[in-house]
């Protein structure tokens, strides 16, 4: 069985302490040497050489232990007076209401409940999702398709002052008045209107009392 060092089996125990103590910091090697002369110095010297040898080794070495004990720890200092403060009130309130406070609950009488309604910002895009506008294309051209000629339109024309237009099956009686006072700058009184069996929309255009239905056809070129 081999011995770690010069420490092995029947060593004196103030080696040890040289090996151990007297080489911190030092190589193996060298640690093992130094224990060695002054193992040696102390056996030479015998009697009360050697144990003086051995006394001023551990006083020298008696820092280090000093160094290698773990620090005390500092006591932790006093509390502020603003945390004594806070503390005696805390203790103050604790004793007034009591440390088993109740919270009051709502009570609530219906069996449906709705989430709030929580603040919901606009949108701020990066970029347009759409590179340019919508075109309209039911515009006043489009809405206003032909006058018609028939007989019964020439009819309307003379004893009621109405003109009749075929126009677009989306267009109300609001987008036809409309049109009708952009395309031919008259007024209108009245608009009604009817799907023909073929599909179409045709529109009676009550013109104003101040407008004659018979110059305005004369205007447009139905007559």
């Amino acid at each position: 069985m081999g011995s770690e060092g010069p420490a092995g089996r029947g060593t004196p125990v103030f080696r040890v302490v040289f090996w151990r103590l007297g080489g911190i910091g030092r190589s193996r090697g060298d640690r093992a040497r130094l224990a060695d002369r002054h193992f040696t110095s102390c056996r030479e010297g015998g009697g009360s050489r050697g144990n003086g040898l051995l006394q001023v080794f551990l006083k020298k070495s008696s820092g280090l232990f000093m160094k290698m004990a773990p620090k005390a720890k500092k006591e932790a200092p006093a509390p502020p007076k603003a945390e004594a403060k806070a503390k005696a009130l805390k203790a103050k309130k604790a004793v007034l209401k009591g440390v088993h406070s109740h919270k009051k609950k709502k009570i609530w009488t219906s069996p449906t409940f709705r989430r709030p309604k929580t603040l919901r910002l606009r949108r701020q895009p990066k970029y347009p999702r759409k590179s340019a506008p919508r075109r309209n294309k039911l515009d006043h051209y489009a809405i206003i398709k032909f006058p018609l000629t028939t007989e019964s339109a020439m009819k309307k024309i003379e004893d009621n002052n109405t003109l009749v237009f075929i126009v677009d099956v989306k267009a109300n009686k609001h987008q036809i008045k409309q049109a009708v006072k952009k395309l031919y700058d008259i007024d209108v009184a009245k608009v009604n209107t009817l799907i023909r069996p073929d599909g179409e929309k045709k529109a009676y255009v009550r013109l104003a009392p101040d407008y004659d239905a018979l110059d305005v056809a004369n205007k447009i070129g139905i007559i």
